[in-house]
């Protein structure tokens, strides 16, 4: 594994969408900018990124929750794929292996990691859905965190992001689920 840089960005949320005072929400992505092996072929063997997604969660995802002031209560990942890549190494780089690492970092998760993944150039930002670790339909857990990283990815590179927080949307309105319509 090629590992160019790491980087944690920490998000303390202290008002609502109107600027009300709320309990702080905080929220942490834990972001690594590797090194694609897969960049530039056509290759059916996808397992090496498997294993990248598996090692960068070991590596980073302790640290992502260690930065909440709150125990973890949602999370999220995603993938950006640098131009030489196809859209399927990003998956495979946060499917397979990566939820073990992050489930084990919020000390439970018996709900379905939300992801996100592209194929885009230098700069371009990527939104990573939040859902709550335990409870699938919990509306106010439902969110985002948009980032991005100014140098990346080059095209032979991924990003990779995984997000904690420790708690939902300021003032949610929504309920909770399951609604049908």
């Amino acid at each position: 594994m090629n590992i160019r840089k790491t980087m944690m960005i920490q998000e303390i949320i202290k008002t609502d969408g109107f600027g009300e005072p709320c309990d702080p929400i905080t929220r942490v992505a834990a972001i690594a900018v590797v090194q694609n092996p897969a960049a530039g072929c056509f290759e059916q063997d996808l397992s090496p990124l498997f294993d990248i997604g598996g090692q960068l969660g070991e590596m980073l995802m302790n640290r992502a929750g260690s930065m909440l002031v709150q125990p973890p209560v949602s999370y999220g990942k995603a993938a950006i794929v640098g131009v030489a890549g196809d859209m399927e190494h990003g998956g495979a780089m946060i499917h397979p292996k990566l939820g073990k690492p992050m489930r084990a970092a919020v000390g439970g998760g018996k709900a379905l990691i939300p992801s996100n993944a592209k194929v885009a150039a230098i700069g371009m930002p990527i939104d990573i859905p939040l859902g709550h670790k335990d409870e699938a339909w919990s509306f106010d857990h439902f969110d985002t965190m948009t980032i991005m990283v100014a140098d990346a990815p080059r095209p032979n590179e991924i990003v990779m992001c995984m997000v904690v927080a420790d708690g939902g949307r300021p003032l949610p309105r929504v309920g909770s689920g399951p609604i049908t319509d």
